[in-house]
């Protein structure tokens, strides 16, 4: 019969986690963790530094949600006017409806913009105006015909739901420069793609590394105000939650998920006071508002604008990698099945002048040259109809094009075929997009890795290759 008071010694685990619950563990744990204690851990807030020297620190993406028409916008085919409301004189595959009608001729003319000489439709015609700061790649092909799947694959390298987008990989792999936001932003203009949140995940990356999603208006981010009554109160709830968080850490191994949501719980923390911070533009110039379109008669560019001008503010900041999802029209984003002219018209008024005020305003600040600026869908459309006035959905040669940090302006690379359906010349995959976009940030695509499910995962997958044609 056993002596129930004989005292069994702790083993050296046991002792070192009943000790690393004490407050004076946890204070320690607080003060080895801030950068200005010299913490040897990295944390993911840390700045890493990079594989090589970087031409850029910050991405904005401006994603065009449902797939803007190469042949309407930056690839002008001169075909399409001669042969209007003709068979399309080539072989085609199937398209997403299977509905191929006549050749349609675009209903907007090109000129020649800059001393570069870059064709651009009259959709853009604020955007035209920094032509020579444009890489137009006229040669992007997706893997998938349909909106879920493609965006997938346009975010995160996979046709699939569930692996980090590329503003995860971006912030995971060089770390935040921004101690008080997240390192990876989507500003929500109203419209979520299809695919939903997914697009912007962490996947397998810890949960600090998704993105947050921000809106324009007056409360961007839900609960971002205390609802406690004091700051003491607030503190204290804080200070309980760290405790047990702690003890629970200290007995768990390699739980990566518990040190996510500290971190991100700390974040939340002082994003209370930087995010109103961010958000109020009263500091703003009259004269800056009015260059993204903050007193355009059309309410979508006005939100267009403001999500502009907060990317800029971001970047400031040190966020990393900011996405801009579009606003909400009232009808199928840049989808036109039907109703092209009236639907791309809305769409491109609703961003051509912010996105024109974004590129002077980072440029007159010296922001532009470390600040990668992307346009574009996850595909393009067929320069045939659908219908009598729509297009469908084309992945086999599109439009992207690509600003700023250390991108080749005034240049034009690849091309379609003389319709503007398949690309011919140069050919590129979105793989390339994301092995380009990593490298001018000073990363190797091949070398950014994480052991998951017993391979090593990144978001090139197996393919990507650096085009070093689109780089100054």
């Amino acid at each position: 019969m056993h002596d129930r008071h004989v005292h069994i010694p702790l083993t050296r685990r046991e002792l070192l986690a009943r000790c690393a619950n004490g407050f004076g563990a946890l204070a320690l744990t607080g003060l080895l963790a801030d950068r200005s204690f010299g913490s040897v851990v990295a944390s993911a807030w840390d700045v890493r530094p990079p594989h090589f020297k970087p031409r850029a620190r910050n991405v904005i993406f401006l994603y065009m949600d449902g797939g803007p028409s190469q042949v309407d916008t930056f690839d002008p085919k001169p075909r399409l006017d001669r042969e209007h409301g003709q068979p399309i004189k080539m072989e085609t595959p199937d398209t997403q409806f299977d509905d191929k009608g006549m050749v349609l001729a675009s209903p907007w003319k090109f000129k020649r913009y800059g001393a570069s000489g870059l064709p651009i439709s009259d959709l853009f015609p604020h955007v035209a105006q920094h032509a020579d700061e444009l890489c137009v790649i006229r040669s992007m092909t997706s893997n998938f015909p349909e909106h879920t799947s493609a965006n997938y694959f346009l975010h995160t390298g996979t046709g699939i739901m569930g692996r980090p987008s590329m503003g995860a990989w971006t912030s995971y792999g060089l770390g935040s420069e921004c101690d008080d936001l997240p390192g990876f932003v989507v500003l929500n203009g109203g419209l979520i793609p299809p695919g939903g949140l997914e697009c912007f995940g962490s996947g397998f990356l810890p949960a600090t590394y998704q993105g947050s999603v921000f809106k324009p208006g007056d409360v961007p981010v839900a609960n971002v105000r205390r609802t406690e009554a004091t700051d003491e109160l607030q503190r204290g709830k804080l200070a309980l939650l760290s405790e047990l968080d702690g003890g629970t850490l200290a007995r768990m191994e390699g739980a990566g998920e518990v040190e996510s949501a500290i971190a991100n719980y700390e974040l939340a923390f002082r994003m209370q006071a930087a995010v109103p911070e961010l958000m109020d533009l009263g500091c703003e110039t009259e004269a800056t508002k009015k260059l993204y379109g903050f007193d355009a008669p059309d309410e979508h560019t006005r939100v267009y604008a403001r999500q502009c001008l907060l990317a800029r503010r971001l970047v400031e900041r040190g966020v990393r990698f900011i996405e801009l999802t579009c606003s909400n029209l009232g009808h199928d984003r840049w989808d036109q099945h039907s109703g092209l002219e009236q639907g791309h018209a809305d769409n491109a008024r609703a961003v051509d002048q912010p996105i024109a005020g974004l590129l002077a305003d980072l440029k007159s600040r010296g922001l532009l040259d470390e600040t990668i600026v992307l346009w574009g869908g996850e595909f393009g459309r067929t320069p045939m109809a659908q219908g009598e006035n729509g297009r469908d959905h084309n992945p086999f040669g599109f439009t992207m094009w690509l600003a700023g940090g250390g991108v080749k302006g005034g240049h034009a690379y690849g091309a379609t075929d003389e319709y503007g359906y398949f690309a011919i010349e140069d050919k590129v995959e979105i793989h390339d997009l994301h092995a380009t976009i990593l490298y001018l940030l000073g990363l190797d695509h091949e070398r950014l890795t994480v052991r998951f499910s017993g391979r090593d995962m990144r978001l090139t997958d197996v393919h990507g290759r650096v085009i070093h044609d689109w780089i100054a």
